[in-house]
This record gives structure tokens, sequence and C-alpha cells, in this order.
């Protein structure tokens, strides 16, 4: 599996974080940071929109470094992603995730 395939499925490359990260875009993190911050109702500044991928060594956002339950449970269980997990079709976890995104499961399956 692709390394910037992410814990949960999704395609890092793909993350507007990661793009504005290794384009160094400043307006792409402050449009993000924005978007982000009224949709999850959270001081999000653009300095906090630098990623290089959550399953590669280098930053990362703070969600996705720290509070990213998908992330922590993959980590905790010693996954590549939840592709690797047993209980990848039933979890609750990556669920909300994979049910509204079936690229994110056709790219854990892979």
């Amino acid at each position: 599996m692709r390394d910037m395939i992410g814990y949960c499925g999704l395609d890092c490359e793909k993350c507007d974080a990661y793009i504005a990260t290794v384009n160094d875009d400043q307006t792409l993190r402050e449009k993000t940071a924005k978007l982000w911050a009224e949709l999850n109702n959270a001081p999000i500044l653009p300095e906090h929109i630098n990623c290089v991928g959550c399953r590669v060594d280098g930053v990362k956002t703070v969600f996705c470094e720290h509070m990213c339950e998908i992330r922590k449970c993959a980590l905790s269980k010693g996954v590549s992603t939840c592709g690797d997990c047993p209980e990848l079709e039933i979890c609750g976890t990556v669920g909300a995730i994979i049910s509204n995104n079936p690229v994110a499961l056709e790219n854990l399956k892979k």
C-alpha cells in the first residue's frame, strides 16, 4: 500500500493540508484553516495547516498527530492501516470515513 494512503484509507496527497505544505501555499493554508475552523468550531490557524501525511515521518496537523482516533487505534494495534485490522468491516472508529467515502474502503482493501 502506498505510504500516502492514511490509516483510514483517505489519500493524504489529496488533502489540502498536504498540498499546502508541499507547495508552501500560504493562500491554501489560510483557506483551509478558515474552512476547518468553521467545520470543527475550533480555533484553527493557517500555521496549523502543515502535514506531509499521517503514515510518514514529518510534520502533521495537530488533529492528525494527536487527536485522530483512527490513527491512535491503528498505532496501538500495530497495523499499517485499518485495512490490516480484522475488525475493519465492523469498526465504528473508521466506519464514518468508509461509509461516506467508498474510495477509502477500496484503498484499504488493496
